[in-house]
């Protein structure tokens, strides 16, 4: 309320100038008017059930618990250990007890936002009074420790030169996070067309001279491959290959923990998910559930409105879904009614202590059925945000 109270479009507008006259023409989805702010018991709340995930990765079954999720894709060779980060998706929800709760309903192998979200606190505290007793960052970190712990696990305890490799970057909805990747941590971002094989060694050229790539900081999404040229996936090819590179996340990681995990999961404050193939008998009461393809991104695919004859238009019943729905609270107060949100975790693993922790967030707030870049476009008070959680 009393962030609202002070708000005004002028200020908007400046917050929304401080990024994009560092990063023209780079911000392609949009950002809300507001951030989410949160208190402490609720900050523990996510903490809980992200270490319960946590253990659940880190536990010795977790391999071959997991091993089926690449039966119907590339693999890739020279998978080594863990990934280095994982982001954890909740809803701010509504139990049956009508109690507010974290609900976890999403989580990925693979990196997001990590650069982007220090300059989006920037640019927030740049044109907003933010009180103090409220930070983005987790466990006591702050933007210089969370900058040393993402140069680690993004360039490798060695510093090899690293590249972040994605198709097409400057074509992407979330490009202006590879453009901070590039200037918070000295990375270059490389396309996967510009890539090229040398025995082992992976190489690109820049101003005609060859370069050698010993880490991979991977933002490419698989299932996305599928949809470009028989051209595009031959270059593809090369990355299912033997190769003398590291990288962040390895691509298999995607696969295996994304939504792939979730039905092995058992919390008070995880959706109830099942695999379609071992569904024994289509429920009754289909709108509480909604229907997900286990590898899309960014929501693509998702049945919300489920219909009994979807089940019969799934081919692939074991690479897909069923989700009981989460009872969203519309939490947000704004200027012409509610949103509801969801906040996405940032796990690094952490070496010293051989576990994962929580460093920093995104939010996202939406008026719609779903919630993303891809959803909302005409819709105030909705879009990329960020949480202050209460020191």
């Amino acid at each position: 309320m009393q962030f609202n109270e002070a708000f005004s479009e002028t200020k908007y507008q400046e917050y929304l100038s401080y990024i994009n006259v560092l990063y023209p023409n780079s911000l392609d989805f949009r950002i809300a008017e507001t951030p989410v702010f949160l208190p402490a018991a609720f900050k523990n709340q996510l903490l809980e059930v992200g270490d319960y995930v946590c253990s659940q990765i880190i536990a010795a079954d977790f391999t071959s618990k997991t091993e089926k999720s690449l039966r119907n894709t590339n693999i890739t060779p020279n998978e080594i250990g863990l990934p280095e980060c994982i982001v954890m998706d909740f809803a701010i929800a509504h139990n049956d007890q009508n109690e507010i709760i974290p609900a976890l309903i999403e989580l990925q192998g693979f990196p997001s936002l990590f650069a982007f979200e220090i300059l989006q606190d920037e640019a927030l505290r740049n044109s907003y009074k933010i009180p103090e007793n409220v930070t983005p960052y987790l466990n006591g970190y702050t933007k210089e420790k969370y900058l040393h712990h993402l140069s680690t696990i993004i360039k490798g305890e060695q510093g090899e030169h690293t590249v972040l490799l994605e198709l097409y970057p400057k074509q992407q909805k979330t490009r202006i996070d590879f453009f901070c990747t590039q200037h918070y941590l000295a990375i270059p971002v490389v396309c996967m067309t510009e890539i090229f094989k040398k025995g082992k060694s992976l190489y690109y050229q820049r101003e005609g001279i060859d370069i050698k790539i010993d880490r991979i900081y991977n933002r490419i999404v698989a299932d996305e491959l599928k949809k470009h040229s028989a051209e595009i996936n031959e270059k593809a090819a090369i990355l299912y290959t033997e190769l003398d590179v590291s990288w962040v996340t390895h691509p298999n990681h995607f696969f295996r923990i994304s939504k792939y995990l979730l039905p092995f999961l058992q919390h008070d404050w995880i959706t109830k998910t099942q695999f379609v193939d071992q569904i024994e008998s289509i429920p009754h009461k289909l709108e509480k559930y909604i229907l997900k393809p286990l590898f899309s991104f960014a929501g693509q695919g998702v049945i919300i409105d489920v219909q009994a004859s979807d089940f019969a238009s799934i081919s692939d019943p074991a690479n897909w879904i069923l989700q009981e729905k989460v009872n969203y609270v519309p939490c947000v107060e704004t200027t012409d009614g509610f949103s509801k949100a969801e906040i996405r975790l940032f796990y690094f693993w952490d070496k010293p202590t051989q576990k994962y922790i929580a460093t920093l967030n995104l939010c996202r707030l939406s008026k719609g059925k779903m919630i993303g870049v891809n959803f909302n476009q005409t819709a105030t008070w909705v879009g990329g945000s960020l949480a202050y959680f209460e020191k």
